[in-house]
């Protein structure tokens, strides 16, 4: 192939991949600025958190060998048993295997029974009490169901969202069957999500970085800058030639 052939069909693959990729790299580009410009920490919400409180010593808790075989049979297996409070009662959360199930059980650190799942009145004192300032409530939903682009995907359901108003502007959610807070969700980590999704350009879970269209485009991107290379070596000798015979 003669060697204008190559460069007007190199020039040409360059400028449709130039195009196509132009738009993505500007979204990673906004995107990375995002990310870099904006405090992780109030992206999560942590500034608006109150810190776990601390278990008093003085207590006198149940071992949990009093209650973990009346609770577990003997073909259930035990994944975590945690010391903990709710609304400043001290809690074991159990969680446990069975029938390959994953389960949690809540059990009354002091008397070695079991406690109900919150309900509703005490999953919005949950949220206030993690919540490290004061603000009205403007709605509380309960979820049965968060699909992959929910900003509850990937958590324990059923749950709890309880969104304040100003100076808050977050929803907090509880999970009324492990007792506590999962996460925090504002409009900083809304948008944060929506360019990470992206920024993966995994447009089915947004946080899979190994999906096939990332590595195409990753491989196109490749494949523009040689292109780019192959015409700047290829352009450049034949104008050093020109210029050697005028």
């Amino acid at each position: 192939m003669k060697k204008s052939n190559i460069v007007r069909l190199t020039r040409k693959w360059h400028r449709y991949l130039g195009v196509v990729l132009g738009i993505q790299f500007l979204l990673w580009t906004i995107g990375g600025l995002y990310f870099s410009w904006t405090n992780i920490d109030k992206i999560r919400g942590d500034d608006l958190k109150h810190t776990t409180p601390l278990l008093p010593k003085e207590v006198e808790y149940v071992s949990p060998t009093m209650f973990l075989s009346d609770q577990l049979t003997k073909n259930d297996r035990l994944i975590s048993l945690e010391l903990t409070t709710i609304l400043e009662k001290p809690i074991y959360r159990m969680q446990f295997l069975s029938e390959g199930k994953k389960n949690v059980l809540l059990i009354d650190a002091i008397n070695g029974q079991p406690r109900k799942s919150l309900g509703k009145d005490e999953a919005i004192r949950v949220a206030q009490h993690k919540l490290n300032v004061k603000a009205k409530i403007g709605q509380v939903e309960y979820l049965t169901e968060a699909g992959n682009h929910h900003e509850y995907r990937k958590r324990p359901l059923p749950a709890y969202a309880i969104t304040f108003n100003e100076p808050a502007n977050t929803t907090v959610y509880v999970s009324p069957e492990y007792g506590n807070v999962q996460t925090f969700r504002n409009n900083q980590w809304r948008i944060f999500d929506f360019l990470w999704m992206l920024h993966t350009m995994d447009y089915n879970e947004r946080d899979n970085f190994n999906n096939l269209l990332l590595r195409t485009f990753s491989l196109f991107g490749i494949f523009t800058i040689l292109s780019g290379f192959i015409l700047y070596i290829l352009t450049s000798k034949t104008l050093h030639h020109k210029k050697r015979k005028s």
